[in-house]
């Protein structure tokens, strides 16, 4: 790539705010991925009793639907970042193309 380019790129503002953003945002879902994760394992590590607890007569304990749960958050936080990324994000690079690209 072009140095000069690279520097017009680097000096763009909106590229400056697509950068902030992109990354406070994931550092968030990171954050609440790991809480929601290690929130589990935790639980498993201390609370065994609780997570064996039945529901019903049946054989499903309370720690199948949290398990579960912790599957669902994932793909529901993966699919709230590629919504934005397709939105926000792709804007912002599609503006950052075109003033670097004049």
């Amino acid at each position: 790539m072009d140095d000069d380019l690279t520097s017009r790129i680097l000096r763009d503002p909106n590229y400056q705010a697509l950068k902030s953003k992109r990354s406070r945002f994931g550092w968030w879902l990171a954050a609440a991925m790991m809480v929601v994760y290690y929130g589990f394992i935790l639980l498993v590590a201390f609370d065994k009793p609780f997570l064996a607890t039945r529901l019903g007569s049946g054989v499903t304990t309370i720690g199948m639907p949290i398990g579960l749960a912790v599957i669902v958050f994932t793909i529901v936080i993966t699919g709230i970042y590629v919504h934005r990324a397709n939105g926000e994000y792709d804007r912002l690079t599609d503006e950052i193309a075109k003033a670097v690209l004049k």
